[in-house]
């Protein structure tokens, strides 16, 4: 049996946004514990010219969406990037799990090779569907996904290998 657009994408984004979901909510409750002002975090970065774990957070979704939208034919969901508070970030993170379970297995199956044209600092670049998804979509998420982790557990919250692999219940 072969893996399907779908189930190589759809179900595989919603758990590693669950899973950056739980991230944050530990990293909202380790603020609270140690009376750091939530917003140290949600602006925190590991470098001086990296963003900050609030844009990783809205890249990543943007990422997820996208993709979904694209390979289902459907015009991608703008959302504003105004977030400033664990609730905020979560609430983002669960708008894009709402869009992601609305798009069905009929609408992503067989974009295989679908073009997907994006632009790159203004230059045009086309993909087919599953390249388009294993190329340059799943390294794009999971490293906003990751620099994300990072700049928590650099901060000190508590984080390990099993809060961004998830439970595998």
């Amino acid at each position: 049996m072969s893996l399907s657009m779908y189930q190589a994408s759809i179900p595989v984004f919603i758990r590693v946004l669950n899973n950056l979901s739980a991230i944050l909510d530990k990293a909202a409750a380790h603020a609270a514990a140690k009376k750091i002002d939530p917003s140290v975090l949600i602006n925190a970065r590991l470098a001086p010219d990296m963003f900050p774990l609030s844009r990783q957070v809205q890249i990543a979704t943007d990422g997820v969406k996208g993709c979904a939208a694209r390979l289902a034919g459907v015009e991608v969901p703008s959302f504003p990037d105004t977030e400033t508070t664990f609730a905020e970030l979560k609430a983002r993170v669960a708008k894009t799990v709402d869009f992601l379970k609305s798009v069905d297995a009929g609408q992503i199956d067989g974009s295989e090779t679908r073009q997907i044209s994006l632009k790159f600092g203004g230059q045009p670049t086309s993909f087919g569907g599953q390249d388009y998804l294993l190329t340059f979509v799943y390294p794009h998420v999971l490293f906003h996904v990751t620099t994300a982790y990072d700049i928590l557990r650099h901060n000190g919250v508590e984080l390990g290998k099993m809060d961004y692999l998830g439970s595998y219940d």
